[in-house]
């Protein structure tokens, strides 16, 4: 087993890092990618070198018009894995629907995850939760049991929390379940991509004219390439195995 160590960190290493290849605009956000825990799930998928990831989402996971679907955060993920991993089959499966609760969520997640058998699941969520003020321990609850049902069908899990707008932000309390979800993830030691930390650094820092994001369709696309790209970041770094600690005496 511990002959495969250095040929995954070979393989994980000859891409380089994933910002090498993003546009300035992502990498100001770079430092908003932490990797908390690591992808076992994953490692072992790269190093078969197929690497099947469902994401589920509601409707900020989406994109309208013609070339929505190619456009949209899940595609750029697939674009962005398959450069960054030469060599591995990358798939990239969505169920992404909008109006849809933590919980709404987690009912359907076992056929879903029966049917793509991912090595990883994407799980976009918290923004529905918010605007309908569910009650955040059910919230909670939901996030845990759809993290427990991924398990058990062995898949890890990342965690993406809701999209930030300056428009809405003194209308619903979008923070709340985002650091709600922080405290599962922590529990339940998953990672999670703080899309909406990133984003209200894009607004900040007038990477992105947010306020017109959802006039201006150009925007809207440049930000889901970026979230590829930062989300192809965290997955291909929490995979990387760490390297074993030398015992004395050797």
């Amino acid at each position: 087993m511990t002959g495969r160590i250095p040929f995954l960190l070979a393989l994980l290493m000859l891409a380089g890092p994933a910002w090498a290849e993003q546009p300035d605009a992502c990498r100001v956000a770079s430092p908003q990618v932490q990797r908390d825990f690591p992808l076992p799930q994953v490692t072992r998928a790269i190093a078969a070198k197929r690497l099947d990831i469902l994401v589920v989402g509601a409707g900020s996971s989406l994109l309208p018009g013609p070339n929505g679907a190619k456009n949209a955060y899940p595609a750029r993920l697939q674009m962005a894995l398959a450069e960054l991993l030469p060599g591995v089959a990358v798939k990239v499966t969505t169920d992404a629907k909008a109006r849809r609760t933590a919980a709404e969520m987690a009912k359907t997640l076992a056929p879903a995850l029966a049917a793509a058998k991912p090595a990883l699941m994407v799980w976009q969520t918290g923004t529905v939760d918010a605007m309908q003020s569910v009650d955040t321990d059910q919230f909670r609850a939901a996030l845990e049991r759809g993290i427990n049902i991924a398990h058990s069908a062995g898949a890890d899990v990342v965690l993406i929390n809701a999209q930030y707008s300056p428009r809405t932000e003194s209308m619903i309390a979008l923070g709340t379940y985002a650091e709600n979800m922080h405290w599962v993830a922590l529990q339940q030691e998953v990672p999670v991509f703080d899309r909406f930390s990133i984003m209200k650094l894009w607004a900040d820092l007038g990477t992105f004219d947010l306020y017109s994001a959802t006039k201006k369709l150009d925007i809207a696309e440049r930000v889901h390439d970026c979230i590829g790209w930062l989300l192809s970041d965290l997955i291909v770094e929490a995979a990387k195995p760490d390297e074993p600690h030398a015992e004395s005496g050797r």
